[in-house]
């Protein structure tokens, strides 16, 4: 056991990477010798240059940032630095294996899944989408293969079947925060055996895009519940109306009981509340929001645009 901090590069870029940082900035046991992130890019109507939250943490704290275009751009500064851990979450670029081979006891990847399920992005909405009980947190050793390293350990989030894609990010990120310190000091101290993954078991998941958020009604009432919540708030769930104007369903219940005749994509009101047909029955909305406007409960929508009841949505 060393009684001197083990000195890390840290690797990470979204908000998801903070609580993480922020650990191992903390902890007696490791030093940050430097932080690597992607590099800032403009953003909103005046494409003013924005940080990622990683840069920003690390700058508040005093640590040196780098930020390549491509990380194989820094090998040299890394080298030179000769960390004994290179910790990564989601960073959003491959290391190469000659970065990979810098620190002593090598480069451990924190990844949002139990793998070897949901290899690749966006694995938390994977969860919700396919509906699963469980999700997690996967501690693994990187090797050149997209997240088909060595796991050293995995830490289990229940998924009670309500939980948005927001509300789940911030409980995973907020565990990584939590597990990282001592898990890495275990790895360090050879107390986490290798556990080889089992790649016929492996599945892979793509990143998600702004269409995907479109809604097809077509589809059963649980497969639309999923999605609302797998991509809450980002991309958002949408649909278009007859005249094309643009409506986000930002929350909805199963309704299983209530049968209908409407058409897949019809908006209409039993009880003073709001429903969307289905292929296989109704989504209750419980919130909404209309293009430019603010998003309202569904009581409220109900009071001022009757107007859209009996639209098909598509």
């Amino acid at each position: 056991m060393s009684n001197t901090p083990y000195s890390v590069i840290f690797m990470g870029t979204p908000e998801f990477s903070v609580p993480t940082l922020e650990a191992l900035i903390n902890s007696v046991d490791f030093e940050v010798l430097a932080v690597v992130t992607q590099e800032d890019k403009p953003i909103g109507r005046t494409q003013a240059l924005s940080a990622p939250a990683v840069k920003v943490c690390a700058e508040k704290n005093r640590i040196p940032v780098l930020q390549p275009k491509k990380v194989k751009e820094i090998f040299t500064e890394i080298e030179k630095l000769a960390p004994d851990l290179i910790v990564v979450l989601a960073y959003g670029q491959i290391i190469p294996q000659n970065i990979l081979d810098i620190p002593k006891f090598g480069c451990i990847n924190i990844h949002a899944s139990l793998l070897p399920k949901y290899r690749g992005a966006a694995c938390l909405q994977a969860a919700i989408l396919n509906g699963d009980k469980e999700t997690g947190l996967t501690i693994m050793k990187m090797e050149a293969g997209l997240d088909t390293g060595p796991i050293l350990k995995q830490f289990t989030i229940p998924l009670i079947g309500r939980e948005n894609i927001g509300e789940l990010h911030d409980q995973a990120s907020l565990l990584a925060g939590q597990v990282v310190c001592q898990s890495l000091k275990d790895c360090c101290e050879g107390k986490l055996p290798e556990q080889v993954q089992n790649d016929t078991l492996a599945t892979y998941v793509r990143t998600i895009k702004k269409e995907d958020g479109h809604l097809d009604f077509g589809k059963s009432a649980i497969e639309l519940e999923r999605q609302i919540r797998a991509f809450n708030p980002w991309p958002g769930s949408f649909a278009l109306t007859e005249d094309n104007k643009m409506i986000k369903l930002i929350a909805v219940s199963l309704n299983s009981d209530l049968k209908n005749n409407y058409l897949p994509g019809e908006l209409f009101s039993e009880d003073k509340q709001l429903f969307v047909a289905t292929a296989d029955g109704a989504l209750k909305i419980e919130s909404l929001q209309l293009a430019g406007k603010k998003s309202m409960l569904a009581q409220d929508f109900l009071i001022g645009h009757q107007n859209f009841i009996g639209k098909i949505l598509k």
